[in-house]
């Protein structure tokens, strides 16, 4: 289901999604697809880790499956729960037919009836989660599961997805266990806010992505933006000269590509000079999002 002959079709299916990798990148992506392993991306905010995710998902046609975390994220809103709305419809129109369906029944036979129509745990009435819906056996669509900033989660949901990663498969006491029939190609991404455990460094294949250099950052505007080589390069070197700065919130690619794309609309690559920095300095708003960076930025000489 998911499996890429050599690592160079890795680089090749990746720069068909306009996705500029390294080796680094195609081979570690490589290594955890024919190891059946979660891969962990850590690294800066904003240098494509969760876009890996998005990428594998449009390689291989299979749904995108997304858990954003967050402090105090629990197992109700990954894994699974129950309607009880709808349990408690279901108890309501029992009742009003009860009398009907019992009818003209002796006591085990009622007890068997009872027991076959009041299935409050069943299929029914099982809300799927994420994680659930990841591994459910109800389709054969491959799934890409992808646990978005795992460091902003707490030990006890490191402990659970543990489990979960360990046989891909999830017990639920009332209903039963659910077992994945194709395992989901999952990806986790880190800022690195706190230290990942051990148990779970160890279970995955690991990656760490930084902000690109010079060469590779002007490769990604000219795959994203309709710009000469030229000018892309200039951007990117003014790009990396603002993330030396001491900022509060460094510039992520995306921002760089969008910061291309205004200049683009408005002036020439032989514009993009000193002489014009005060009027290139009113579009910094789009590439930085802290008044104070922006105030660095503008006293600094970050354009040649």
């Amino acid at each position: 289901m998911f499996d890429f002959k050599t690592r160079e079709e890795v680089s090749e299916k990746l720069k068909e999604q306009g996705y500029i990798s390294d080796k680094v990148i195609d081979y570690t992506i490589f290594n955890a697809v024919k190891l059946q392993a979660p891969l962990l991306i850590d690294g800066p905010a904003g240098v494509g880790k969760t876009e890996i995710a998005k990428v594998l998902a449009a390689i291989f046609d299979a749904e995108l499956i997304r858990v954003q975390c967050y402090e105090g994220i629990d197992f109700s809103k990954v894994l699974y729960d129950f309607n009880y709305s709808k349990q408690l419809l279901y108890i309501n129109l029992l009742k009003d037919n009860i009398g009907k369906l019992l009818q003209n029944k002796d006591f085990d036979t009622s007890v068997k009836l009872l027991n076959s129509e009041t299935k409050f745990f069943g299929e029914d009435f099982l809300v799927e989660r994420p994680i659930l819906r990841a591994i459910s056996p109800k389709d054969d669509k491959p799934k890409v599961l992808l646990i978005d900033e795992i460091d902003k989660s707490d030990m006890e949901f490191e402990a659970l997805l543990l489990e979960v990663l360990s046989d891909f498969s999830v017990s639920i006491p009332e209903y039963g266990t659910v077992r994945a029939v194709n395992r989901p190609l999952v990806v986790l991404t880190s800022n690195n806010t706190r230290e990942l455990s051990d148990a779970l460094k160890r279970r995955c294949v690991y990656l760490y992505i930084d902000y690109p250099d010079v060469e590779k950052e002007t490769k990604i505007i000219q795959t994203k933006v309709n710009i000469e080589y030229d000018f892309a390069k200039a951007i990117a070197t003014a790009v990396q000269k603002i993330r030396s700065l001491p900022l509060k919130q460094k510039p992520s690619i995306a921002e760089t590509i969008n910061w291309a794309k205004v200049l683009l609309l408005t002036i020439d690559a032989v514009d993009f000079n000193s002489s014009n920095k005060e009027y290139i300095d009113t579009t910094l708003n789009v590439l930085l999002k802290n008044q104070n960076d922006i105030k660095k930025a503008q006293a600094s000489q970050y354009i040649a």
